[in-house]
């Protein structure tokens, strides 16, 4: 299962690695620069809504979509009316069009299957308005196989410990994760849990091939938090797409 009992310690495990007001910064100025003047946002793959919120903050009618339900419990606490919706992101049928799409902090990566990425793409081409943008990242194929490769991380906390151990299979570009989790509960006493996650390393052409079949013309390619184009060791790049 991925993003179960992880859901209620993640916020204060990625605090330190993602910098969501930068993010925010930067989502504003990709629309300032696109000439997008977004009203209405759908973000795909919100997790516990801390780019939503801050979306909100900014102004932004947003709508937030993911699978886990735990990770939108989490994320209601935080959003008070804002709607939220449980479902597969490659499965979401908008019923209402959007200035703007976003899919931010490697939710490309847990879509392993070329043709339900492009099942994805086809619903947002089709639920956007006229001069609307889709952005989203990916975690690059060299992050997934040169960077987490086949190694093992270890963070520990006086009342959280994990162990993230990492195989990279080449042949598919597929990246396997096992967390195992020791979490100090109220009693005093470490609970064990753990989750298993799955990543593809898409290459940025793969991704441009799926954008266009999905009727995208516009496309372009960025290293992190950056205006300049990606390098061969880039370790996620940025899409921007109409």
């Amino acid at each position: 299962m991925q993003y179960g009992r992880f859901a209620y310690i993640y916020d204060r495990l990625m605090h330190g690695d993602i910098d969501y007001d930068k993010w925010c910064d930067y989502i504003e100025n990709m629309l300032y620069v696109h000439d997008c003047d977004a009203q209405t946002v759908c973000e795909l793959a919100c997790g516990t809504g801390n780019m939503t919120a801050r979306l909100i903050k900014r102004g932004y009618d947003v709508t937030g979509v993911d699978v886990s339900s735990d990770m939108l419990a989490a994320a209601a606490d935080k959003l008070g009316n804002t709607e939220l919706v449980c479902i597969d992101m490659t499965r979401f049928v908008p019923q209402k069009k959007y200035d703007a799409f976003l899919c931010m902090i490697d939710g490309i990566n847990y879509v392993t299957v070329p043709a339900a990425l492009l099942r994805m793409f086809k619903n947002i081409k089709a639920a956007l308005t006229d001069g609307g943008m889709f952005m989203f990242d990916i975690s690059s194929e060299y992050k997934l196989r040169d960077v987490i490769g086949n190694n093992t991380f270890i963070h520990s906390e006086y009342d959280v410990f994990y162990a993230w151990q990492n195989e990279y299979y080449e042949r598919y570009n597929i990246s396997d994760m096992l967390l195992n989790f020791f979490v100090l509960d109220k009693n005093g006493e470490y609970s064990r849990f753990e989750e298993r996650h799955t990543q593809r390393g898409w290459t940025e052409k793969q991704i441009r091939i799926l954008l266009k079949r999905a009727g995208f013309t516009e496309i372009c390619a960025y290293d992190e938090l950056s205006f300049e184009p990606p390098e061969e060791d880039s370790e996620r790049i940025v899409f921007v797409c109409r």
